[in-house]
């Protein structure tokens, strides 16, 4: 029984290196032969995990192999466009200027149902409201609303904005992350005495503290009735990160 608890913990590992090298992608933004190398190394991990007469090696070389090629196919995809075409395939455009494309429908095998289907997924009920839809060639769907239902924006008004950028999270449950302090310019002593003066003397006692691109730092305690406190911290010209 422990060799079997071993060997499913090393095969474990080791698809689990192997896909983390592949790139952060999620499943359903793999392209197809990702899909394929994906599927290929769940099968190379389950036959040496169900069959202790089968050696490790039968498993962990063959998802190095398919790692190596993933990484070569990548490479070859970036510096060759055709190769990339073929291997990824080409955006469809299902709706242009407004207008179905039927002949899209049917070439990326698309029923009405699906397209209309994925148009709310992506907070669309009515399809007289796209002007354009794209399927993308790891299966998605990017919809843009006609200019007369997209909402209305700064830019729109003449309004001018600053620039918002990621928060830095500076606690996250307890816990002081001092290399986003550093990346703030900022240290723990400044922290400390932000923090006490909002009521909380003691880092542990925050479950999360995030800053933003506009100085305004957000803190919410600990506890069932947690305290939540929402204040400028920074004036905005130095929050530079």
């Amino acid at each position: 029984m422990l060799t079997v608890l071993l060997r499913a913990t090393i095969l474990f590992l080791s698809a689990v290196f192997v896909v983390r090298l592949m790139g952060k992608r999620q499943v359903g933004q793999l392209q197809p032969y990702e899909l394929v190398i994906a599927i290929m190394i769940a099968e190379l991990a389950a036959t040496p995990m169900e069959d202790v007469g089968v050696p490790l090696l039968y498993g962990i070389v063959p998802m190095l192999t398919l790692l190596i090629l993933h990484s070569a196919f990548s490479v070859a995809c970036v510096k060759n466009q055709r190769l990339r075409e073929f291997l990824n395939g080409m955006p469809s455009v299902l709706i242009r200027r407004g207008v179905i494309q039927k002949a899209e429908l049917l070439r990326s095998c698309y029923n009405l149902n699906d397209l209309l289907e994925e148009l709310r997924a992506c907070g669309v009920l009515n399809p007289a409201e796209v002007g354009t839809a794209v399927l993308e060639t790891s299966g998605k769907m990017s919809v843009f609303p006609k200019s007369a239902y997209r909402p209305v924006t700064p830019m729109d008004l003449q309004l001018e904005t600053g620039y918002e950028g990621i928060p830095l999270i500076l606690v996250q449950d307890g816990d002081v992350d001092r290399r986003n302090l550093r990346r703030g310019g900022l240290d723990e002593a400044w922290l400390q005495k932000t923090l006490a003066a909002q009521g909380f003397p003691d880092a542990r006692q925050v479950l999360l503290a995030s800053l933003d691109t506009g100085g305004m730092l957000f803190v919410q305690g600990k506890g069932e009735k947690p305290r939540l406190k929402i204040f400028r911290a920074l004036a905005p010209e130095k929050a530079v990160w």
